[in-house]
């Protein structure tokens, strides 16, 4: 399959990663994260997000949001969340089936909660008959590569914490949206008061894995209990560790979403001009969501892999990843550009 644009989950692993993974490969270590390479990177985490950080290691993105949700959230409790987000979309129900509490969704035009649309879900409070909300999710970047600001974050967070609520992020391309906000990654969430964070990295380079921050310690009390009762706890957890500390190192998570940022850029500054193609969403991240004449997707689908966005408003996502080319990027062009002329 050659490098295209359906998902940042195609790329490859980041040599550094894979070089980390084969060094953890020596001798015996303890299993379940008592080692040696769990103890080195969860200091790590610490100087990124600061000393009250605890972090858990998970298999995928589900189930680190999954968990952050079951952490926050009993049976009869409520997430309110973007229509759009991922927790509703894609991940098949195992927010209602593992935590058993349901999911207030609120449609967003660009895929962003607001304070005034998180109201509309905050009522019947004590009221039996109502699942009670108590936790707000949103997703940095979001599902249609927009990105919430700082300010932005921290009225959703106040918001929150004013009715008794938690504040989780889905951080799976939050590297991206640290770079495009020129951030570090303790000034988005931290510094702001968020309670939990979903961290991802293999959409940026890793090869499996991900982790659960926690930054308030209520939440982690008896999380390792409840991450092993999920079926997330990893045996040889060092080589899931050891990725995130190649990842760290010498800044190579920034400059892996630099450069997938850029090529998302680029990728919109090429058919911005092309008349038979509307860009849909602000392109922020590395995603590009543009709205095209059915023909001509399907034809490209035949050269090129990406996603239907929404079928019945002919918008397609094109994602963008560290290992993304500008050669890429303008044979894909062309080959819009040559079906353009053609239909």
């Amino acid at each position: 399959m050659k490098r295209g644009f359906g998902s940042d989950n195609h790329s490859g692993i980041c040599p550094e990663v894979l070089k980390a993974i084969s060094d953890a490969n020596v001798n015996h270590a303890l299993a379940y994260g008592d080692d040696e390479y769990c103890a080195r990177v969860e200091t790590i985490f610490k100087q990124y997000f600061g000393n009250q950080a605890s972090v858990f290691f998970v298999f995928n993105g589900t189930g680190a949001n999954t968990l952050c949700i079951d952490a926050m959230c009993r049976s009869h409790e409520a997430v309110v969340c973007a229509e759009s987000a991922h927790v509703n979309v894609d991940e098949c129900g195992s927010v209602q089936r593992v935590v058993s509490c349901r999911l207030l969704t609120v449609p967003t035009p660009d895929g962003k909660l607001t304070p005034e649309l998180v109201k509309t879900q905050l009522h019947g409070f004590g009221f039996e008959h109502h699942s009670q909300p108590k936790a707000i999710t949103i997703t940095q970047s979001t599902e249609l590569g927009t990105l919430y600001s700082l300010d932005e974050i921290k009225a959703l967070v106040d918001l929150a914490h004013e009715y008794n609520m938690y504040l989780h992020i889905d951080g799976a391309r939050l590297a991206n949206a640290a770079v495009a906000l020129g951030c570090s990654f303790n000034e988005m969430t931290t510094d702001l008061g968020v309670d939990v964070i979903s961290f991802g990295g293999t959409k940026n380079g890793l090869m499996i894995g991900e982790a659960i921050v926690f930054l308030n310690p209520e939440l982690a009390r008896y999380f390792k209990y409840r991450r092993k009762q999920a079926l997330q706890l990893c045996s040889k957890m060092r080589f899931l560790a050891v990725q995130f500390e190649a990842y760290f190192k010498d800044d190579l998570w920034k400059r892996n979403a630099e450069h997938s940022n850029k090529m998302a850029q680029l990728l919109y500054n090429k058919v911005k001009d092309i008349k038979s193609l509307k860009v849909m969403y602000p392109v922020q991240a590395n995603g590009v969501f543009v709205q095209l004449p059915r023909e001509i997707w399907t034809e490209l689908q035949k050269h090129y892999f990406f996603y239907d966005w929404d079928y019945d408003k002919n918008v397609v996502r094109w994602l963008c990843s560290f290992d993304t080319t500008e050669e890429d990027i303008y044979m894909f062009v062309e080959k819009i550009k040559e079906l353009t002329i053609n239909n």
